[in-house]
């Protein structure tokens, strides 16, 4: 039932997200060149005329030359708005953006979204019919029953592209393989379980239908309402789904209908299932408590009156969270990519027992781990893939085309899977989804994250999104006045953070004995010593993880990355007296570049140079990618020849000596880097492909380049992250957000940033 985790935040927050920069959550970007007339030309008229003749003659060749094939609709008119009600059209516009988001994020699926002002179900289903040349498919949501369904059905009927209510058919889709699951650990079989439905909205009816045609015998299964349960010959608050799915009992509530069964599915109302109900229940109850924000009943009271029992909610804070976001972007991804007509109910029991598989199969290292051990293995408490498994893109959009080629309605069939499935593989950048993983993991075992800019308004912001989202302990560098300015940003619970004043600390006899060990031979009187620590907030917060008081630091936002750094090397040092710099990270829909040394190191030495591609390498590795290294220079391969070569030349040679496990060549410009049609040109390039760490030759060119992108460039950029310190410290640029401190405070505590 579920797309997100339950995190919590404020309402300034919320829309602080939604209104920062460039209002709302989509944009439209070209993805064709327009800097040339020529261009334009082609782009326009007379240009657009050509396609435009071709798809007259052959209307299946719009998806060939418009994206058509990879664009759907998201539609709404507002009457079922997530848990809030019928708040209109307009109002359910975050929503629908926000579920465009997440097509392109999971699957890279375009979507634009589509409110519609009417409850009129004829003119949303005119409204909606009339779009089928403009769109691959349509994702219909928060459309309130009964008209859900007579909605869906006449676009089915009229439409020859997939039509797919997901508040319907993502639930059932998602509860079928958690209950394929159950059965197997319960030694069930699907035909003769007894089944317990309480709820008769669209999600409670869809995943009723589904089970049913999935095998489970409709004798089996009694669906209840708020009057009870919906038996043959009931009148009262009936209609015609409803009455599909009428049992023949004498059982008239729903305590009644529950004893002996099997499995409770609900899609209902918090607290509707009552510990009693569910020590009636059969050995080793199946219970799908999936109604939001709260249970029908909490797993631990559930596992309270019945130890035995399997559960699922609708949550991320529980295991198997019935998440919908498992579902509707792979279904659409398959079902696009055969252009198939319709989604039918092959393709949905394909999806199921495709997710249903997955959650059977080994955990891989980096999702167990940010989920804190929870998903370890198939069992009662993970009997459904966890949201951010990588290799949900590669498996259910393979079954659901399969699916879709075995039941007819597909017009391209897909020759080759196996080739099928590595081309999914590479639509999406890995980046993602460790960052995802990443934040998990904090959330799973959070750490002690310093702020030493604790004064700053937008270092606040920040650490309020880190302890409200459960990503870590904030612990704040500032003067008492700190707790005032979190009131006064609406935050209430002030005192729940923790706040360090260098005026005040108990610490600071000890912090300066500590400091002034290590700098008095560097010509620096105790009183200087002093002065640092009790007016440097750096250093202050230096010394404090330094001391154990913290797991991580982020600082910068007050001072330039040189001025900070020199503060705070005078407490901390590289690891192992090695070199620190810092990487940024370039991240597209589809690819990730690494950039080192960005930030520290003016002209790195040979065995320097060396040191930073292995390291960067290594993060790389961290971050989903198999390093391939360059690195750059003016020069490629000796032309035009020059005398700031020799350092570049050296630090391949000593990898060479080193033996490393990953791609790397170089001296070579950057085009021949990145461009495989000129890294054609030197077929004895050691590169299979284009680079993806970059390690630059000077901090010059490194830090210029690496501004000049974050300004002007198309990619996100993470960073820059500090690498090679013996303790985690992020310097973070002046400019920063609170969103991006909040990022580098979890790469920091989740040890990528290392």
């Amino acid at each position: 039932m579920s797309e997100g985790a339950n995190v919590q935040f404020s309402e300034r927050e919320a829309l602080l997200f939604h209104s920062h920069g460039r209002p709302g959550k989509l944009e439209i970007v070209a993805s064709k060149p327009m800097a040339t007339q020529r261009d334009l030309s082609l782009a326009y008229s007379p240009g657009v005329a050509v396609p435009v003749r071709a798809i007259a003659a052959d209307p299946a060749t719009a998806y060939d030359y418009t994206a058509k094939g990879n664009l759907v609709a998201v539609i709404s008119n507002g009457t079922a708005i997530l848990g809030l009600g019928n708040l209109g059209a307009l109002a359910s516009k975050p929503v629908m953006e926000g579920k465009a988001v997440l097509f392109k994020r999971f699957a890279d699926v375009d979507a634009i979204d589509l409110e519609v002002a009417t409850e009129d179900v004829d003119q949303f289903i005119n409204a909606v019919a009339l779009l089928e040349p403009s769109f691959g498919g349509i994702n219909l949501e928060d459309i309130a029953a009964p008209a859900c369904f007579v909605i869906e059905q006449a676009l089915r009927e009229r439409m020859n592209i997939p039509v797919f209510h997901d508040d319907q058919h993502g639930t059932a889709i998602i509860t079928a393989a958690g209950l394929i699951n159950a059965c197997m650990l319960t030694g069930r079989e699907l035909r003769d379980v007894k089944v317990v439905v309480n709820g008769a909205g669209a999600a409670a009816i869809a995943c009723t239908e589904l089970i049913k045609a999935m095998g489970v015998a409709p004798d089996n299964v009694i669906m209840c309402d708020r009057q009870g349960v919906i038996y043959q010959g009931r009148t009262d608050g009936m209609d015609q789904w409803k009455s599909a799915h009428a049992a023949r009992t004498d059982r008239r509530t729903l305590a009644e209908a529950l004893e002996g069964a099997d499995i409770f599915l609900g899609l209902s109302a918090a607290r509707a299932l009552a510990p009693e109900m569910v020590m009636k229940m059969a050995p080793r109850p199946i219970i799908f408590a999936m109604a939001n924000p709260d249970p029908e009943i909490t797993p631990p009271e559930a596992k309270a009156a019945r130890p035995d029992a399997i559960v699922a909610t609708g949550r991320s804070d529980y295991p198997n969270q019935v998440n919908n976001v498992l579902g509707f972007p792979f279904i659409f991804r398959g079902a696009l990519d055969v252009r198939a007509t319709t989604i039918n109910d092959e393709m949905k029991i394909a999806a199921a027992h495709a997710l249903a598989e997955l959650a059977r199969q080994q955990v891989p290292e980096e999702v167990a781990a940010a989920y804190g051990g929870r998903t370890h293995s198939f069992g009662p408490d993970y009997i459904i893939p966890a949201p951010f498994d990588p290799r949900l893109m590669e498996v259910v959009p393979a079954a659901v085309a399969r699916a879709a080629m075995d039941s007819g309605v597909a017009t391209r069939p897909i020759l080759d899977l196996a080739a099928y499935r590595d081309t999914l593989k590479a639509r999406l950048n890995p980046t993602t989804s460790v960052l995802t993983l990443a934040y998990e993991a904090a959330r799973a075992q959070p750490k002690r994250v310093l702020f030493a800019e604790g004064e700053e308004e937008v270092v606040l912001r920040a650490a309020i999104q880190v302890l409200e989202g459960g990503y870590g302990v904030p612990v704040l560098v500032g003067r008492d006045d700190v707790r005032d300015r979190l009131a006064a940003l609406g935050y209430a619970d002030a005192d729940r953070i923790e706040l360090h004043n260098s005026r005040t600390s108990p610490l600071v006899p000890q912090m300066v004995d500590r400091l002034y060990a290590r700098l008095q031979r560097r010509g620096y009187l105790r009183r200087e010593c002093e002065r640092m620590v009790n007016q440097d907030r750096n250093i202050f917060a230096s010394l404090l993880l330094d001391m154990g008081e913290a797991d991580a630091m982020i600082t910068g936002v007050t001072r330039t990355f040189a001025q900070t750094m020199r503060e705070v090397r005078r407490v901390l040092d590289p690891v192992d007296q090695s070199i620190a710099f810092g990487i940024h990270v370039l991240v597209g829909q589809s690819h990730t570049v690494f950039m080192a040394d960005t930030t520290v190191n003016e002209r790195p030495e040979a065995h320097e140079l060396a040191d930073i591609a292995e390291r960067t390498a290594a993060v790389a590795r961290r971050m989903g990618h198999e390093p391939r290294v360059a690195f750059l220079s003016y020069s490629t391969f000796g032309n035009p020849p020059g005398t700031y070569l020799d350092n570049i030349r050296g630090a391949v040679a000593l990898l060479d000596q080193r033996g490393v496990g990953f791609e790397y060549e170089g001296e070579m410009a950057p085009d021949v880097a990145l461009n495989p049609r000129v890294m054609a040109n030197y077929p004895f390039s050691r590169l299979s492909g284009p680079a993806n760490v970059l390690v630059m030759p000077g901090l010059q060119s490194a830090n210029l380049s690496a501004k000049l992108l974050r300004e002007l460039g198309g990619d996100s950029i993470i960073g820059p992250m500090l690498v090679g310190m013996e303790k985690q410290v992020q310097i973070a640029t002046m400019g920063s957000t609170a969103s991006e401190l909040v990022t580098l405070a979890v790469l920091a505590a989740s040890g990528i940033a290392r």
